[in-house]
């Protein structure tokens, strides 16, 4: 991994992706990977459960990493593979706080029968509980003024622990020539890609629920009409 992110979801992180990606930094780790990869649920958990991780087995596979939950590990990543950059990504944090709320924290928020019967709802709430919402925030997120403590802290322990030369402080709307700039790489023609407004993540979450149970229920429907 050549890139570490260390800001919290909903600072551009998909967009900072998709824009690492066109760069040549292919491919990315976001949390959607975990959508496509169920089975990295658990790996996550186990980091969140304090249990020794090999994260150059995890990750090692990947040129960069953003966004939730591996925003939360960046100083353990930053051990396993030294000679990553870190870009922190920014933004206002009342509208951080509000954009989150009203996508990623409601968007987990599962019905508890759907979590019983698909357990990839279970084990996937259960790790974002785990790994997010209680490593970072003490389970406190609905605490507005606690949250952004939280969030305006986590920006300054960043801004500690990384050494200048490998910390890029960034905006998505800063564009690409800071970013081009600390990696060392040309700037590309076109518009920096932004992606991932709050209506889309909506959106993608509400997907992401819905998708699971299609499947079950035409699966429950096929099982009993093929009972005798």
């Amino acid at each position: 991994m050549q890139i570490i992110g260390a800001g919290f979801g909903r600072t551009g992180t998909m967009s900072l992706t998709a824009a690492l990606e066109q760069l040549g930094f292919d491919p990315c780790y976001h949390m959607m990977e975990v959508f496509k990869h169920p089975s990295h649920i658990n790996r996550w958990q186990a980091a969140a459960d304090g249990e020794e991780m090999d994260w150059q087995d995890f990750l090692g596979s990947y040129k960069a990493g953003l966004d939730y939950p591996l925003s939360a590990y960046y100083k353990e990543l930053m051990a396993a593979f030294p000679e990553a950059k870190v870009i922190l990504t920014v933004r206002d944090p009342q509208r951080w706080y509000e954009s989150t709320l009203e996508t990623i924290y409601r968007g987990t928020a599962v019905p508890g029968w759907l979590l019983s019967v698909v357990p990839l709802f279970r084990n996937m709430n259960r790790m974002v509980q785990s790994a997010v919402w209680d490593k970072l925030f003490d389970g406190r997120f609905e605490d507005r003024d606690y949250a952004i403590s939280v969030f305006n802290e986590h920006l300054a322990e960043v801004g500690r622990t990384v050494p200048k030369d490998k910390l890029l402080v960034f905006s998505v709307r800063d564009g690409w020539q800071p970013l081009c700039e600390f990696l060392g790489v040309p700037v590309p023609l076109g518009d920096f890609p932004h992606v991932n407004d709050r209506q889309m993540t909506r959106r993608m979450y509400a997907a992401a629920r819905i998708v699971p149970l299609v499947g079950l229920i035409l699966g429950l429907f096929f099982l009993f009409t093929l009972l005798p």
